[in-house]
């Protein structure tokens, strides 16, 4: 089928250069790529994967905690930090990852998995 159609865009350049990154691995060009996720929304009738939230465990979702439960986890935080029970950022991101390793972006089995954490 001929390609004549040029298609402008524009995204985040950290976000191309990842895929592109990926995609040269494959073997696979930009265009090409483009291609065939348009093909496949053609042929599934919609985005051909999950278009979600991500879900958060209900004990730090703050969107299903009452008012009171939620100033309750504020308070143990802010007396936690005052006693100074406090992780540097990158710790603490390190931490989360080795926990929640194999579970995928938010635990979430095959879905969103984050391969680059």
């Amino acid at each position: 089928m001929e390609k004549s159609t040029t298609l402008n865009l524009r995204v985040n350049p950290m976000v191309k250069q990842q895929a592109e990154n990926v995609l040269k691995q494959l073997g696979v060009p930009m265009a090409t790529a483009v291609d065939m996720f348009l093909r496949q929304i053609t042929l599934t009738g919609g985005i051909p994967f999950d278009v979600s939230l991500p879900k958060a465990p209900a004990t730090i979702n703050a969107d299903t905690m009452t008012v009171e439960h939620l100033r309750a986890e504020l308070m143990a935080g802010y007396e936690d930090m005052r006693q100074g029970n406090t992780q540097e950022a990158p710790d603490a991101f390190a931490k989360f990852r080795e926990a929640h390793k194999g579970g995928g972006r938010f635990g979430r089995e095959g879905k969103g998995e984050d391969r680059n954490a």
